[in-house]
């Protein structure tokens, strides 16, 4: 048997039917590559630079454009010359071979060579060629020429529309493109004025050229994807943008980290990065104001597995369909939430009104103002006639805050009564708390508060919440901050139905939780409620107990009470609901006038010795009391009137004195003739007593300890800092600050502090703690001898004391200072630090100590004596006994 290996030729065998080719034929062939090379004359040559040098990925990319261009212009231009190749190709073959050979054989054999030399996406076309394209030669034009900063009363939208709305209509609606702008133009000024107009321009535009693409817009110029309420987080870190931004602008970690520590901002990293970006393989595809908040929205919904890879895609997609250095910057502060464009949310809603009191979408029918009439008023004529509208708004989004019941009304029907009626408190959705002003101490609070009656109340160191109830049982508890926290107090959900009384269905209440102990009733720190669990709390796995101590009442069986007197509200939620020791009632309080001074100040000194943070001080009613009509008249007193000076506060704020306004709009005829009534003389503003959601009012004031200019200071050392963010990107804020250690001479880290700061002082601080300047001797490396686990951005050289004032003094688990001296596990920290001066009278070497510390938190101890139970305090007829 024959084998594979040995096989016998047989006598039948046939050769091949392929020509044979002698040596002419594959000389032929180089000699054809040569004359080819010639007449492209650039592959040799680029071949040649490119064993002398490495290219960048850009150059690599021009390198290949550069030959594909020329074999393309070479294959136009000299198709007799390659004809010829060919003919002399086939005429040599011919001769060499025993077979004749047919036309389409030899033109086979020829288009190999042909192909191995040309652009390999020749046969694609040329439109669909690997190309580098710019990244701003396709810039929006027509967007970022329409004038948004003018004047509203001379702006006209359908003077831009027909263009924009030619390039809209190509592209899927309003581009991102014109939101950017808007941006720009907003960023570029501090004039509150200025930024209001350009707002109200670009509403104006949306309103009448595109009003579906109006309510993402305002999301996105707010900074947010949601009400606060609603559980939508983007869920990116710092690592996803950073990723983003190396692949799409093409940057490697040291030059990221380079732009970074320059700028602190990751906005303005990303626009010097796309700036740098001159050119990319992708042409951007144009993102529209609706797809990027899409986009948000898809970034929020990512769960689960590969919810992060996901989320990484859409990060880059619109990274690098950002068209342009300031779409990139616009897009990363909105991935990263934090915008800065200084518009904040009141001067949305004022943008908002002024916009529908001059614009109207092309099918609706609701009344707008003349823009030729108000162009004629004077400034105070012009700001009362947006005025109304203004508080209507605000009013609206105070007591529902989500543009997604706002904007879609406000297309509809306009600036119109019914606003307030179709956006007005509802059960479920949180209405803004009012706040109180600020005061320096009980002097000047009993000076504002002349000729009235108060209730002073304990300020509780806990957790301000409101509560919902419905008629069907359902509770809904939100905290101060809008955020539900329904799954965090189940105790208290369970409470509900045993504190709600007869006769009441449904109702709104607001109060402070507080950790306390059940058996005794003392109340417990701040800090204990904190390490309550957020989500997911089982009641019988519940370790701190907590109290709710209501303080008002604002919706009561469908009927809205914020127009009532805060009188009548106690009244209402004192006699409706049942109080339950130690779980449910009431803050405990005192009513007095300014002539009690004496007794408020006993009852102030009570309120801090159960470790409460301070007291509130509430009008009780709309109308002066006429037995003390008699105190002001005797020292008039006029609201726009300098106040007589005063020894400056802890920690100064630059923003002006809250100046108290009447409400627009009341039901309660004693608050309407309160207004009145004040009007007349003209000496002092009425201080209202109805709960007026989401504003400041002097009809409510706080005096906290740490407000007290007789509280305890400490002096520390300031030895390190972090880039800022935001606003202070281009200073040190925070600043960590640190004590002495007497008996080892090291420096033992006490806290953080952003706080009583000025951007002078900022200014002059980074100037002096310079650490991008070599020769700066004030910035050092990490000191042995500051003992601190954590490592901030820069070091400081110890050279300076900073007093410092602070609310309380507590156990820390973060910083060491003063370890082993009152625990033997934790140091001790600083809640609420505020930067009052430096102390150039003191070196480093007279800064306070940790066992100064130390003796702070002992006295703040001793300062805390348990309160006997069942305490009366006289002046509210035993309606105030707190049960603890």
């Amino acid at each position: 048997m024959s084998t594979p290996n040995k096989r016998r030729k047989k006598n039948d065998h046939q050769g091949s039917s392929q020509p044979v080719r002698g040596l002419d034929f594959f000389f032929g062939k180089q000699k054809e590559k040569e004359l080819v090379s010639d007449a492209l004359g650039v592959v040799e040559r680029q071949e040649e630079d490119g064993k002398n040098e490495e290219l960048t990925d850009e150059q690599l990319a021009r390198k290949l454009q550069d030959e594909w261009d020329a074999q393309d212009n070479a294959g136009q231009n000299g198709d007799g010359e390659l004809a010829a190749v060919r003919t002399d190709k086939v005429k040599r073959e011919a001769e060499d071979s025993e077979t004749t050979v047919k036309d389409e054989q030899v033109e086979d054999d020829v288009k190999p060579v042909e192909t191995s030399i040309s652009n390999p996406f020749a046969s694609m076309g040329k439109k669909n060629t690997l190309s580098l394209q710019s990244t701003t030669a396709n810039d929006d034009a027509t967007s970022y020429t329409v004038p948004f900063d003018q004047s509203p009363l001379t702006f006209d939208p359908q003077q831009h529309l027909p263009d924009l709305k030619k390039q809209w209509s190509s592209q899927g609606g309003a581009t991102y493109s014109i939101l950017t702008h808007c941006f720009v133009l907003v960023n570029s000024t501090q004039s509150r004025i200025k930024i209001v107009d350009t707002l109200v321009n670009f509403i104006r535009t949306l309103i009448e050229g595109d009003p579906d693409a109006l309510l993402p817009a305002v999301w996105l110029a707010t900074n947010a994807i949601s009400p606060p309420y609603i559980d939508v987080e983007l869920g990116l870190g710092g690592s996803a943008i950073s990723k983003a931004l190396k692949k799409v602008c093409g940057l490697d970690n040291a030059a990221l980290k380079t732009l970074y520590n320059k700028h602190g901002d990751a906005g303005d990293v990303a626009f010097e990065a796309k700036k740098r970006q001159s050119l990319t393989l992708r042409k951007p595809k144009p993102l529209t104001i609706k797809s990027v908040y899409e986009s948000m929205h898809k970034i929020a919904a990512a769960k689960g597995n590969g919810s992060q890879e996901a989320k990484q895609r859409i990060v880059e997609r619109l990274v690098q369909d950002a068209r342009g250095a300031e779409e990139s910057r616009y897009i990363v502060r909105t991935l990263v939430q934090h915008l800065r464009i200084g518009a904040v949310k009141t001067t949305m809603l004022i943008a908002l009104s002024r916009a529908f009191l001059l614009s109207r979408p092309t099918d609706a029918e609701f009344a707008t103002k003349d823009r030729a009439s108000l162009a004629k008023l004077n400034k105070a004529d012009l700001t009362a006639a947006f005025h109304p509208a203004e508080e209507l708004v605000k009013a609206c989004f105070a007591r529902r805050p989500n543009y997604n019941d706002l904007v879609p009304v406000l297309l509809d029907i306009g600036i119109s009564d019914e606003l307030l009626v179709r956006c007005g408190l509802a059960m479920h959705i949180p209405l803004r708390p009012m706040l109180g002003g600020i005061t320096r101490d009980l002097g000047e609070m009993l000076e504002k508060l002349k000729g009235r009656e108060f209730s002073c109340e304990y300020k509780y160191d806990g957790q301000r919440a409101q509560v919902h109830c419905d008629e069907d049982g359902k509770v809904t508890i939100f905290s101060r901050h809008l955020e539900v926290m329904t799954d965090k107090y189940p105790d208290l959900v369970a409470l509900v139905p045993k504190i709600r009384g007869e006769g009441v269905s449904s109702f709104i209440l607001e109060g402070e939780v507080v950790a306390v102990d059940r058996e005794s009733g003392d109340l417990k720190p701040f800090q204990i409620l904190a390490n309550r669990a957020r989500k997911d709390v089982v009641i019988q796995s519940v370790k701190v107990d907590v109290c709710l101590y209501s303080f008002d009442l604002m919706y009561l069986n469908g009927e809205e009470l914020l127009n009532r007197p805060f009188r009548e509200r106690r009244s209402l939620l004192r006699s409706l609901f049942v109080e339950i020791p130690n779980h449910f009632s009431w803050v405990k309080s005192m009513d007095a006038t300014s002539t009690d001074g004496e007794a408020v100040s006993e009852f102030f000194q009570g309120a801090l010795d159960i470790k409460c943070e301070g007291i509130m001080v509430k009008v009780l009613d709309n109308l002066l009391n006429p037995e003390l009509q008699a105190e002001i008249d005797a020292e008039p007193f006029d609201d726009d009137a300098p106040p007589p000076p005063k020894p400056p506060p802890p920690a100064k704020s630059k923003k002006k004195p809250t100046k108290t306004k009447s409400k627009a709009k009341t039901s309660a005829p004693d608050a309407e003739e309160a207004a009145d009534e004040q009007k007349k003389g003209g000496r002092r503003k009425a201080l209202l007593a109805t709960y007026e959601p989401d504003k400041r009012l002097d009809s409510w004031l706080k005096v906290k300890k740490d407000y007290n200019t007789t509280a305890d200071t400490i002096d520390l050392i300031p030895v390190g800092g972090w880039h800022g963010q935001g606003r202070k990107n281009a200073w040190w804020s925070p600043i960590l600050l640190a004590c002495r250690n007497e008996e080892n001479g090291t420096l033992e880290v006490v806290t953080k502090c952003i706080s009583g700061f000025t951007d002078a002082f900022y200014k002059a601080n980074r100037e002096k703690y310079d650490a991008d300047d070599e020769d700066c001797k004030n910035v050092i490396a990490r000191p042995s001898y500051v003992e601190y686990s954590g490592s901030p951005d820069v070091w400081f050289e110890p050279q300076e004391v900073w007093e410092m004032a602070f609310a309380d003094i507590t156990l820390s688990p973060t910083y060491t200072a003063a370890i082993g001296l009152v625990n033997e596990d934790r140091g001790l920290s600083m809640r609420f630090p505020r930067f009052l001066k430096v102390r150039e009278d003191k070196s480093i070497e007279e800064a306070s100590t940790n066992e100064f510390l130390a003796g702070l938190y002992r006295k703040q101890e001793a300062r805390a004596p348990a309160i006997a139970a069942g305490k009366v305090v006289e002046g509210d007829e035993g309606e105030d006994e707190l049960y603890e």
